[in-house]
């Protein structure tokens, strides 16, 4: 373990220092894209702008006989194309597998300066973060790169959650974590086969009406993931990291694909995957606050004064612990109306 005065300290001599926190960039939608797919590559330049995060995908997605060429058509892309507003993300391959000691070494010596997070998967502890680190930093002082490329998890196995805690403040590289429900679900030895969102099988259903347990009861179907959210959540809150949804497998049911959303949404979460460009769409709704909401947020906040004490506000109760909720939600606000010029006009709109 790092001594508290070392943390901040680069790994290798030439590296750039460390961040000491983490900027809260949107990240309502991290789309996923093959880069080894010229008709998916080719649309890349064309939705910059359009979502917060384009993620070049190196690893399950890919087939094995593609896995370079994947690689090499993102520093293409990186080395051609002006982001802008959007960041460009990737997700390497594992650190046991053949390729992800390459996509690591190539990408940040090529594009290192066009990459702003490097997500890595099937993390199963500290060590693995400690890994990347000093390897990122070797090889940003190689490159000369000026600022250092953040890490993002995916929370994919059992061990993962149980050292999630440890992971989030592994380095100060740390962006935030993902939920990866398919692995998880097959490392729990879970009994689904779905890719995130409900199970119609996992229920708890109403008690017998006046003990007639063959009458008919309401059944109601519960959040396989409800656990696993909240604990990322707090996790990445306790380190000052962002926690996000993962995907969403039926591209074709938008209504469950909004209602997991919003609930990551509410529970904490700041962003989820896109697996299609609908569901960019859907992610840029959930994970930005209503009109609504942020004008009694404002509402709040103007009547609080200095933050203390309470006042009443349409009849309920609003003090010190009202205030810091309304405040996440105006802060959220204003960081997305810098880059989503359609909500800034919403919310401007809006009068506390």
């Amino acid at each position: 373990m790092r001594t508290a005065k070392d943390f901040f300290t680069p790994l290798a001599v030439g590296a750039p220092a460390p961040l000491r926190e983490i900027p809260a960039r949107p990240s309502r939608a991290i789309h996923f894209f093959d880069p080894s797919n010229a008709k998916m590559a080719a649309k890349v330049p064309g939705m910059v702008g359009t979502v917060d995060v384009l993620l070049g995908n190196l690893e399950d997605a890919v087939k094995a006989d593609n896995k370079e060429a994947a690689r090499q058509g993102l520093v293409d892309i990186g080395r051609s194309t002006d982001f802008g507003p959007t960041q460009l993300w990737t997700r390497v391959n594992a650190l046991d597998s053949p390729w992800g000691l390459d996509d690591l070494v190539t990408l940040v010596t090529e594009i290192g300066d066009k990459l702003d997070v490097i997500m890595v998967p099937k993390v199963q502890g500290a060590e693995d973060i400690h890994y990347v680190d000093r390897l990122l930093a070797q090889l940003e002082a190689k490159a000369k790169l000026e600022r250092p490329i953040l890490v993002h998890a995916i929370l994919e196995t059992a061990r993962g959650v149980a050292n999630v805690e440890e992971i989030c403040g592994a380095s100060p590289r740390m962006q935030g974590l993902s939920l990866g429900p398919a692995d998880l679900a097959a490392d729990r030895r879970m009994k689904t086969t779905r890719v995130g969102g409900g199970h119609p099988g996992y229920l708890v259903r109403q008690d017998p009406t006046d003990g007639q347990i063959d009458g008919p009861r309401t059944t109601y179907q519960q959040d396989l993931w409800h656990y696993t959210i909240a604990r990322m959540v707090d996790a990445c809150a306790m380190h000052g990291i962002y926690a996000h949804y993962g995907p969403f497998g039926d591209i074709t049911d938008v209504v469950a694909c909004e209602d997991q959303f919003r609930n990551a949404f509410l529970l904490g979460c700041v962003g989820a995957w896109s697996l299609h460009p609908k569901q960019i769409a859907i992610a840029n709704k959930v994970f930005s606050p209503s009109v609504e909401d942020v004008a009694h947020a404002r509402r709040v906040v103007a009547a609080m004064g200095d933050g203390t004490g309470a006042v009443m506000l349409d009849g309920k109760m609003e003090d010190d612990a009202s205030l810091k909720q309304c405040l996440v939600m105006v802060d959220l606000a204003e960081r997305l109306s810098a880059v989503d010029p359609e909500l800034k006009k919403q919310y401007e709109g809006i009068e506390a």
